[in-house]
């Protein structure tokens, strides 16, 4: 294990996308003030980089949201990414969203944002001119009842282990360094409530500053930093509700089928791109002919390496369930039977050429669990005196600007992008407005 200091300026718990990228953007915003240096940053890891959600991530990139703070997060995100494509393993295919009535409201709120703000995309309504839109991009399309369709140009995915050490070479090259197989264990605190030193299993750490970038463990190191496990928060109209659970986990259902991937292109042979499809469509299954729902169902898929992959809306575990996200002998939980015949039926439901591809489904590893806040959105927050948290709510991965703007907190600098999900948000009722998308993070 590689000799720690006894003491630094700038302390990184997480080596994931989001303690990668803080990392990276402090060293550059230190240097660029001459306050410091990436010298002044360590980032410990109980891992690796990437061992976590991160590097088990789908890797879709989109500003498909309907909330306006989410848009200015990934507004800021896809210009990151697009920064350096090579580095990060980007690739920016683009991603389509399609809905039926439920959600065209939604659609056209988020089509008008992103016109506004200069993000590339185009919006087809009306369900025959939707269903010829898909038609000409894949000739098999088949779904039907689709009336809205939103094709960001920009935005797609990134292959996600490999996105997460060209994030560390970034960092790594502004002199920060990345300790892994480090595990934190405990917090010493001072009167004011600030962490003074951080105990790990290589030794104590006194810390300047401390940054909490965790993902699906936050709710452990959120416990162990004495913060309230239960909140109060005040609705819109101003009705107080008491004592919600501030974490809740949620099982994350993905997987793949090994379809051959050169098979599924685009009409003119181009790389098709990321694909979400909400729909209130009767979904049958391709392999009983059976009805699986006639309510509301959402999928998402991409071309991978050795397939499809992609996922559906996930379930809930409760704020209690007994689990270390990745603590397993494999790092992710397998979704059982139902979740691949839903999955598989819905790409047959879509398109021809999936018909049949049950059989492919293949358990990858992928999705997991995720921690969500009680409302289901991120918290970026000074949570101690010097101790700031990043606890993306499952958003993560594709929200690779958040480092760049956590930077500039950290040097004193002001961030509009990070305040709307500022922790007082909850007693305030500044709460984020909620689509009808079936996804919990939509």
């Amino acid at each position: 294990m590689q000799q720690l200091p006894s003491k630094v300026k700038y302390l990184i718990v997480g080596a994931g996308v989001h303690g990668l990228s803080t990392g990276w953007n402090l060293a550059r915003e230190l240097k660029a003030r001459g306050v410091g240096s990436g010298d002044d940053i360590l980032i410990v890891d109980k891992k690796g980089i990437g061992a976590g959600a991160s590097g088990i991530a789908c890797g879709v990139v989109r500003n498909f949201y309907f909330q306006a703070a989410m848009n200015d997060i990934m507004q800021a995100s896809v210009e990151v990414w697009e920064s350096d494509p090579k580095a990060f393993h980007y690739n920016g295919v683009g991603y389509l969203a399609l809905v039926g009535d439920v959600q065209a409201g939604d659609i056209d709120v988020i089509f008008e944002r992103q016109q506004a703000q200069g993000y590339r995309s185009a919006l087809i309504s009306g369900e025959q001119q939707v269903f010829d839109y898909m038609k000409a991009i894949f000739p098999d399309w088949k779904a039907r009842g689709l009336i809205r369709c939103l094709h960001e140009k920009q935005g797609g995915f990134a292959w996600n282990s490999a996105s997460m050490f060209g994030l560390a070479g970034k960092a790594q090259a502004e002199g920060v360094t990345i300790a892994t197989g480090l595990e934190v264990i405990g917090y010493k605190k001072a009167e004011d409530d600030s962490v003074v030193e951080v105990s790990t299993s290589a030794g104590d750490i006194e810390v300047e500053q401390l940054i909490v970038a965790v993902g699906p463990w936050i709710k452990g190191i959120w416990e162990k930093l004495g913060l309230p496990v239960k909140v109060d928060i005040s609705s819109p109209d101003g009705q107080l509700i008491r004592d919600q659970e501030m974490w809740n986990y949620m099982l994350l259902l993905e997987g793949e089928t090994r379809v051959d991937p050169k098979l599924y292109v685009t009409a003119d042979g181009g790389h098709p791109p990321v694909i979400h499809v909400d729909s209130s469509e009767p979904l049958i299954s391709d392999k009983t002919g059976s009805l699986i729902t006639d309510e509301l169902w959402g999928v998402y898929w991409k071309r991978d390496k050795l397939g499809i992959q992609g996922g559906a809306v996930p379930t809930s575990l409760g704020s209690e369930a007994k689990v270390d996200p990745y603590g397993h002998e494999s790092p992710y939980y397998q979704p059982d039977d139902d979740f691949a015949d839903m999955w598989t039926s819905a790409l047959a439901h879509c398109m021809e050429r999936f018909e049949g591809s049950g059989k492919l489904y293949h358990d990858a590893p992928s999705g997991g669990i995720g921690a969500f806040s009680v409302d289901s959105f991120p918290v970026f927050d000074y949570m101690l005196p010097n101790v700031y948290v990043i606890a993306d709510s499952n958003h993560g991965y594709k929200m690779i600007g958040v480092g760049r703007e956590v930077a500039k907190v950290l040097v004193g600098e002001t961030s509009h992008i990070l305040q709307p999900f500022q922790f007082s948000r909850f007693a305030k009722g500044d709460l984020l407005p909620v689509s009808d998308s079936p996804f919990p993070w939509s």
